[in-house]
């Protein structure tokens, strides 16, 4: 068996078991219909401060999203850090319609002619003047209630519009799925009812900080963020949902960390 296939193979068979207990959560069938889950690669590329900004930048623009887009993958978010740890780092969240398409993704566009040759003097960057200090990655499956991305209607024209990104940690991977099935039974539905924009849900499968769950939302700007928060605060559905024992914060969520994101000038999402 060939290397790449044998990875494959390996990728897939190890995270099928962790994502196949999705499917039967209360409500996610009801919210979805039949859609297939998506799965999303969330890249961090930390960067030192100086000229090393541009020139990954300029590559994201001009080279390797022209050539994910080429391969088969978006739409592509690319990020700045607005308010949050380990700045500048920037934010590259990849959607793939299966496990598959993960596992073979960077060797597709890797195996691009155009992409080598027109990113030749970022890939080939010597040690002494890397392109990025290190990148960090984690793969999650999306939520049966919310099976695909949705790209905010203000990406289009690049209208202003920034980004919350929040992820939730749990003590253990019971409490992760019964924070899961919270979403599933009315969570998303009010997030959407408070004007709350929601790109993305998705339970963690490799990462950092396991078990925990991660979600994206947008805003028009920050005032907008505050309003829809209280909106869904004050809403009776989920004071009568977050009332309930199973699903009260000190039993199935362990900590809670928050970062604020910009969209580049090139970011489809």
């Amino acid at each position: 068996m060939k290397r790449r296939e044998f990875v494959k193979s390996s990728i897939t068979a190890s995270l099928v078991a962790g994502s196949a207990s999705l499917s039967g959560l209360a409500g996610g069938s009801q919210e979805s219909g039949n859609a297939k889950p998506e799965y999303y690669e969330l890249r961090l590329y930390h960067l030192k401060r100086g000229p090393q900004v541009k020139r990954i930048n300029d590559f994201f623009r001009d080279v390797a999203l022209p050539a994910m887009t080429r391969n088969g993958l978006g739409p592509i978010g690319v990020f700045d850090v607005l308010t949050g740890p380990d700045s500048p780092t920037l934010y590259m969240l990849i959607p793939h319609k299966s496990l598959d398409s993960f596992a073979t993704a960077s060797a597709r566009v890797n195996a691009d002619a155009e992409y080598r040759k027109a990113g030749a003097a970022f890939i080939n960057a010597p040690p002494t003047d890397p392109g990025y200090s290190r990148i960090e990655s984690s793969l999650m499956v999306a939520f049966d209630g919310m099976p695909r991305l949705e790209v905010p209607a203000a990406a289009a024209g690049n209208k202003p519009r920034i980004f919350e990104l929040r992820t939730y940690e749990s003590h253990s991977k019971k409490a992760n799925k019964k924070k899961i099935e919270m979403f599933h039974r009315g969570e998303i539905g009010i997030f959407r009812r408070a004007g709350l924009q929601p790109v993305f849900f998705g339970e963690t499968l490799i990462g950092t900080r396991l078990p925990n769950l991660t979600y994206m939302v947008s805003f028009e700007n920050l005032a907008a963020r505050e309003k829809n928060w209280a909106a869904f605060a004050a809403d009776p559905e989920w004071k009568k949902l977050s009332g309930l024992p199973e699903y009260t914060d000190s039993e199935i969520v362990s900590n809670i960390t928050n970062t604020f994101l910009r969209p580049t000038a090139y970011s489809q999402i």
